[in-house]
Protein backbone atom coordinates (compact mmCIF):
# COMPACT_ATOMS: atom_id res chain seq x y z
CA UNK A 1 0.00 0.00 0.00
CA UNK A 2 0.88 3.45 -0.71
CA UNK A 3 2.29 5.63 2.20
CA UNK A 4 1.44 8.71 0.55
CA UNK A 5 -0.51 10.90 2.21
CA UNK A 6 -4.86 11.12 1.70
CA UNK A 7 -5.35 14.37 2.32
CA UNK A 8 -9.49 14.98 1.91
CA UNK A 9 -10.17 17.37 -1.16
CA UNK A 10 -13.27 19.32 -0.57
CA UNK A 11 -15.05 17.71 -3.70
CA UNK A 12 -18.27 15.53 -3.30
CA UNK A 13 -16.21 12.59 -4.38
CA UNK A 14 -15.98 10.00 -1.62
CA UNK A 15 -12.94 7.93 -0.87
CA UNK A 16 -15.37 5.21 -2.75
CA UNK A 17 -15.07 6.78 -5.86
CA UNK A 18 -11.61 7.80 -6.33
CA UNK A 19 -11.08 4.14 -5.39
CA UNK A 20 -13.44 3.01 -8.09
CA UNK A 21 -12.19 5.67 -10.45
CA UNK A 22 -8.80 3.91 -10.26
CA UNK A 23 -9.85 0.79 -10.44
CA UNK A 24 -11.12 1.79 -14.27
CA UNK A 25 -8.33 3.59 -15.20
CA UNK A 26 -5.86 0.72 -14.04
CA UNK A 27 -8.57 -1.86 -15.73
CA UNK A 28 -8.11 0.20 -18.93
CA UNK A 29 -4.66 1.14 -19.03
CA UNK A 30 -2.50 -0.79 -17.01
CA UNK A 31 0.80 0.91 -15.09
CA UNK A 32 0.03 4.08 -17.96
CA UNK A 33 -2.68 5.05 -15.87
CA UNK A 34 0.39 6.50 -13.15
CA UNK A 35 1.90 8.12 -15.76
CA UNK A 36 -1.27 9.80 -16.72
CA UNK A 37 -1.81 10.90 -13.10
CA UNK A 38 1.32 12.17 -12.84
CA UNK A 39 0.66 14.22 -15.81
CA UNK A 40 -2.61 15.58 -14.81
CA UNK A 41 -0.86 16.48 -11.20
CA UNK A 42 2.01 18.79 -13.22
CA UNK A 43 -0.62 20.46 -15.68
CA UNK A 44 -2.99 21.23 -13.00
CA UNK A 45 -0.06 22.88 -10.91
CA UNK A 46 1.10 24.55 -13.67
CA UNK A 47 -1.97 26.61 -13.96
CA UNK A 48 -2.74 27.11 -10.45
CA UNK A 49 -4.99 24.65 -10.28
CA UNK A 50 -4.31 22.96 -6.50
CA UNK A 51 -7.79 21.87 -5.95
CA UNK A 52 -7.85 19.73 -8.61
CA UNK A 53 -3.91 18.69 -8.92
CA UNK A 54 -4.59 17.25 -4.75
CA UNK A 55 -7.52 15.37 -6.14
CA UNK A 56 -5.37 13.58 -9.10
CA UNK A 57 -2.46 12.80 -6.65
CA UNK A 58 -5.13 11.06 -4.06
CA UNK A 59 -5.89 9.25 -7.64
CA UNK A 60 -2.36 8.52 -8.32
CA UNK A 61 -2.30 7.04 -4.35
CA UNK A 62 -5.04 4.89 -5.20
CA UNK A 63 -3.92 3.92 -8.45
CA UNK A 64 -0.67 2.88 -6.62
CA UNK A 65 -2.72 0.52 -4.72
CA UNK A 66 -5.01 -0.77 -7.60
CA UNK A 67 -1.68 -2.00 -9.19
CA UNK A 68 -0.01 -3.36 -6.03
CA UNK A 69 -3.25 -5.34 -4.56
CA UNK A 70 -4.92 -6.50 -7.96
CA UNK A 71 -6.98 -8.66 -5.57
CA UNK A 72 -8.67 -5.46 -4.02
CA UNK A 73 -7.98 -5.65 -0.88
CA UNK A 74 -7.25 -2.62 0.73
CA UNK A 75 -6.74 -1.09 3.85
CA UNK A 76 -9.56 1.48 4.50
CA UNK A 77 -9.08 5.11 3.78
CA UNK A 78 -8.61 8.09 6.65
CA UNK A 79 -10.47 10.67 6.18
CA UNK A 80 -9.37 13.70 8.05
Amino acid sequence: MSHISRRFVRTHITPEDFRQIAWTLVDRHGARALGYAEMAVDELEEKGEWASAEAWRVLHSEIQDALIAPTGEFAPIVVN
